[in-house]
Formats: structure tokens, C-alpha cells, sequence
């Protein structure tokens, strides 16, 4: 018997994982995922955007305007630095990130210090703001790889009833 041909590629695969994570999210209206993946396809790490360990949900606002000390932007980690500070140790010099949204200038610092070498996003729709104008700077600098994923698949689909597997 032939292999199966409609399996994904390992980007959909850790693009999808990116995604996955990025339902943890809490965030009311932006929810961003990030898997880091070594050069042997071996996934060293997830995270999602949302406040750090101790910092309660319910306690810290999600709003998006107002006096910026009651926003959610001095609080929230974003998915690509949850996912630098999650991993277990590994060493991931070397390694690619994949994530939904173009990184901001912050954790543009967080990857190239880390050592990850190549950035895989799908979105950048912020590519006009000044951060995201000089992540690309400091990343292109640094020699970071950056890919703009193009998928065969606009959709993959979870289904968890019991009778499927």
C-alpha cells in the first residue's frame, strides 16, 4: 500500500501549532501563537500572548486605549518572548520561530539574542508602524532570516470526537 499524499508540510504543521497555541490566548482581540522548531524539526517551544505567571487575568485590563498604564500593553507577553522564556532549557541558537504576526521591535531583540535565525510568519499587516519597521531593521542586521509562509491549505481542521481515531 501507497503512503498517504494529503499529510501537511512541516511548516502548516508548526504554523498550525503556532496557531493552536494562540487559543490559549486570552486576549479579547488579539491572539498570537509561536512555535520555535531546532533544525531537526524538533519543536523546543510554544507560548501565546497574555500576562506573566502570577499576574491574574481577571486582575490586569485588556483594554486597547485610555491612560496607557490601564491597557493591556505594559502588561502582556507577547506569544514569540512567552515562548523564548518557556522553553525548557534547550539552546536555541540556530533554530526558526514560527508565528501568525510579524514581530514587534521588542521581541525581535528577545529572537536575535536567543540566536533563532529564521522568522516564518503569515501576517504582517502592521509592516508600516515604527516598531515593526525597525524589528526588521535590527532583524535583517542580525542576520535573521525572514519567510513570509504561502500555504497549500487555507484551513486544517480538529476534530476531537472519539470515533475518529
Amino acid at each position: 500500500m501507497p503512503k498517504r499524499q494529503d499529510y501537511i508540510s512541516w511548516d502548516e504543521y508548526f504554523m498550525g501549532i503556532a496557531m493552536l497555541s494562540a487559543k490559549r490566548s486570552k486576549d479579547p482581540n488579539t491572539q498570537v501563537g509561536a512555535c520555535i522548531v531546532n533544525q531537526n524539526n524538533k519543536i523546543m517551544s510554544v507560548g501565546y500572548n497574555g500576562f506573566p505567571l502570577g499576574c491574574s487575568d481577571e486582575d490586569f485590563p485588556w483594554e486597547r486605549s485610555g491612560d496607557n498604564y490601564d491597557t493591556k500593553y505594559p502588561y502582556v507577553c507577547h506569544a514569540e518572548l512567552n515562548a523564548i522564556l518557556n522553553n525548557a532549557g534547550g539552546n536555541l541558537n540556530g533554530c526558526k520561530i514560527y508565528v501568525a504576526l510579524f514581530p514587534c521591535n521588542e521581541c525581535a531583540k528577545a529572537i536575535i539574542q536567543c540566536g533563532i535565525n529564521e522568522v516564518i510568519y503569515l501576517s504582517d499587516k502592521y509592516a508600516d508602524t515604527w516598531g515593526t519597521r525597525a524589528s526588521k531593521r535590527m532583524l535583517t542586521a542580525a542576520g535573521v532570516k525572514l519567510t513570509k509562509l504561502r500555504l497549500d491549505h487555507d484551513e486544517l481542521t480538529i476534530n476531537f470526537k472519539e470515533e475518529l481515531v
